[in-house]
């Protein structure tokens, strides 16, 4: 399970108690959380250290991959970089069509306020967060360095859907929040072209973090995934 930009692997706290009957994985990327001191390698190199972090913990076969934001985007370099290794995939939140000139703006603006605490507890609040995850939302904001963010986001933002994606042919869901903004809903037409065989979905009155804002409706959606359905609550995409 990879995780968001502005977060760590903490945020899948929540699912990690939900999923006692598997073998759970969240590693911190690069830049975040434990890994806070590391600089931003490229979304290639993180993809293959996602890899060899999984070999470490002896698993040599196909796993499940899941990503949120961020983690999405480097799970979809994971498909397009090492097909053969994953079961499935599973991601949500993924900007991954060209963000217009607005969206370019929003992140100049980030990097501007990133030691501003205001901006972390609005951007949470604007995340449709519970009152009990915003505080914990803004600490690890603030701990991220901006040298990581700024070459997070021009990477992100300059890569789009790798051509290799092709090349994985297992199941994949794609979904976006229905209130989530227009790029990451654009981002699933991108991908479903280069990967036909992607089932893309709305999750229902959710904003970009839902796994942490409606924990119920994600872990079920995720877990039927899991065991080979798709929950019949996510909305097709018009």
């Amino acid at each position: 399970m990879l995780h968001g930009g502005n977060a760590a692997n903490w945020m899948w706290e929540p699912q990690v108690a939900a999923l006692t009957d598997r073998t759970v994985l969240t590693p911190d990327l690069p830049g975040f959380g434990e890994r806070g001191g590391e600089d931003w390698p490229g979304l290639d190199a993180v993809a293959d250290d996602v890899v060899a972090r999984v070999s470490a913990r002896r698993v040599d076969g196909p796993f499940d991959l899941v990503g949120l934001s961020l983690g999405a985007v480097t799970a979809v370099r994971v498909l397009a970089r090492h097909p053969g290794r994953v079961r499935s995939a599973f991601l949500t939140g993924a900007p991954l069509a060209r963000p217009g000139a607005a969206v370019r703006l929003v992140a100049r603006l980030q990097l501007l306020f990133w030691r501003a605490p205001w901006f972390w507890r609005a951007l949470a609040a604007g995340f449709g967060l519970p009152a009990g995850a915003r505080e914990r939302y803004v600490a690890h904001g603030l701990s991220v360095r901006r040298e990581t963010a700024s070459a997070m986001f021009a990477d992100v933002y300059a890569r789009g859907v790798p051509a290799g994606v092709g090349d994985y042919a297992g199941p994949l869901l794609a979904i976006a929040g229905e209130k989530e903004d227009v790029v990451v809903r654009r981002s699933l037409a991108t991908l479903a072209r280069i990967a036909p065989q992607a089932q893309v979905r709305l999750a229902p009155g959710m904003h970009h973090i839902w796994n942490v804002e409606d924990t119920a409706l994600f872990n079920e959606v995720l877990r039927a995934w899991l065991t080979g359905t798709t929950d019949p609550r996510l909305l097709p995409v018009r």
